[in-house]
């Protein structure tokens, strides 16, 4: 049987060694991320990724490279889907949008800062070649972030 899919896509942009980072300002989803968000009725991934990366941030990126996907079942058991990309070619002037505020940072320069939930597993998923997957396994209750 068919189920529900939601489906959002996660750009991380290289500048040498900093990452394009997202103060997001949303209650419901608060902390350093990075841009993305969902994707539209019969537009493409790679299109979504640009949009979205251009609505949040005034850039415009080229080529991107998809890195791994993320998933997990929402509580109304759709299956929520985010395509994670990564890039490093870029143009435009930076600027923040009502989501939050966009600043390049190293991973060491966030460490203190209030971070979206598993960020770090996240930004592994990115940077490990041999990981396709970042999947929430539900025990009951809880639920574990895994990469495969």
């Amino acid at each position: 049987m068919p189920e529900s899919a939601i489906f959002t896509v996660l750009v991380l942009v290289r500048d040498g060694d900093k990452i394009l980072f997202q103060d997001r300002v949303d209650p419901g989803w608060h902390g350093v991320s990075l841009p993305g968000g969902h994707v539209e009725r019969e537009e493409s991934f790679v299109r979504a990724a640009r949009r979205e990366v251009y609505e949040e941030t005034g850039l415009t990126i080229g080529s991107v490279h998809l890195r791994a996907i993320k998933q997990f079942q929402t509580k109304e058991d759709a299956r929520y889907i985010v395509v994670y990309f990564e890039t490093s070619e870029f143009s435009g002037e930076l600027r923040s949008s009502s989501e939050g505020r966009m600043f390049w940072a190293t991973k060491d320069e966030i460490a203190s800062m209030e971070q979206v939930p598993e960020l770090d597993v996240q930004l592994r998923a990115f940077e490990d070649d041999g990981v396709s997957e970042f999947i929430y396994e539900r025990d009951g209750d809880k639920w574990t972030p895994t990469l495969l």
